[in-house]
């Protein structure tokens, strides 16, 4: 009988690439998507988007340090502007919606989560976010790390994978998270970084000298600002709305609205202006003592407070 010969194994089974020849296909691979995202501008350019910036590039495939001006007019230019604008909106919305889960401490439906994991939107804001789950009457709590046919992946404060089917998950108010300091130090030590303020977020507890029976907070009064139109700017810049002379800061705790108010002024916007009290109220416009605001409401408000006082004009002192 006579031996098969090295061309018939190529036609039965395909001859083994080479590492050169797999280099090459995957060259030509990469090359064909990457061909695939660049838009015919016009005049012989093409724009694509590279690390969240429009780029350009002649006909002859080199990269331009900058986009011609007639290429900006294009309405492939245009389109791409557009698709930024859009994802820079969804990403954003993504965040604030798991920055409200937090605000509120809703849980959050499992299927929701593992239904948006793929979406690098929601991911980013969600990925490393501590949560709290309740599963056969155990809670566990953990960092969020992955979505699989498992379930959800979390990692314990006991650095233990565990895979949660529970019906839906929190995410902690860390005000709320008596482990805050061994979390913070898990964190570190496993180099996790997160997509939203929450371990790091600054928290403020209430003190004895805010008093059972007090209704203000007067520890960010005062605050001086050249210009009233500075620490209204500070406020929006810093997300917070501007309305009858307050910053405001509404939080959802326990079913019940509170929203904290933060003087700054109703004068002119470029007279002179000086910070207020801290004050809460509920729906009905009601003044709330301090004892009946909750712990992320109080919290909250105090941080608004401080990051607007933070802006405010510091003199120096002379040396005696």
């Amino acid at each position: 009988m006579a031996k098969a010969s090295a061309n018939d194994g190529a036609k039965k089974g395909g001859a083994k690439k080479t590492p050169k020849a797999k280099a090459a296909a995957a060259a030509a691979v990469a090359g064909a998507a990457a061909e695939a995202h660049w838009v015919d501008a016009g005049g012989g350019y093409a724009v694509s988007i590279d690390a969240g910036k429009i780029v350009c590039r002649n006909a002859a495939g080199k990269s331009l340090a900058s986009v011609p001006k007639p290429v900006k007019e294009s309405e492939a230019y245009e389109g791409l502007e557009q698709l930024l604008e859009h994802l820079a909106s969804h990403e954003r919305s993504c965040r604030e919606a798991v920055e409200t889960w937090l605000l509120r401490s809703l849980p959050a439906p499992r299927r929701v989560i593992e239904a948006v994991w793929v979406d690098p939107a929601w991911r980013t804001p969600l990925e490393n976010a501590v949560v709290r789950a309740t599963e056969a009457q155990r809670e566990t709590l953990g960092f969020l790390r992955g979505v699989d046919a498992r379930g959800v992946g979390i990692v314990t404060l006991d650095g233990e994978t565990e895979w949660l089917s529970c019906a839906s998950l929190a995410v902690p108010h860390p005000i709320l998270l008596s482990e805050l300091d061994d979390l913070r130090a898990l964190a570190t030590e496993l180099s996790l970084t997160q997509g939203i303020s929450q371990l790091f977020r600054e928290t403020f507890v209430k003190k004895a000298e805010h008093g059972p029976e007090g209704v203000q907070v007067r520890d960010f009064e005062n605050g001086k600002f050249a210009m009233l139109q500075h620490a209204l700017g500070k406020a929006k810049t810093l997300g917070y709305r501007v309305r009858g002379g307050f910053a405001t800061c509404p939080v959802w705790e326990n079913g019940t609205l509170v929203e904290a108010r933060y003087w700054l002024g109703v004068d002119a916007p470029d007279a002179e202006a000086y910070t207020g009290d801290l004050l809460f109220v509920d729906e009905a416009e009601r003044a709330l003592p301090l004892r009946e605001v909750g712990p992320v409401a109080f919290s909250e408000g105090m941080r608004m407070a401080s990051a607007i006082f933070a802006a405010r004009v510091v003199e120096e002192k002379a040396d005696a």
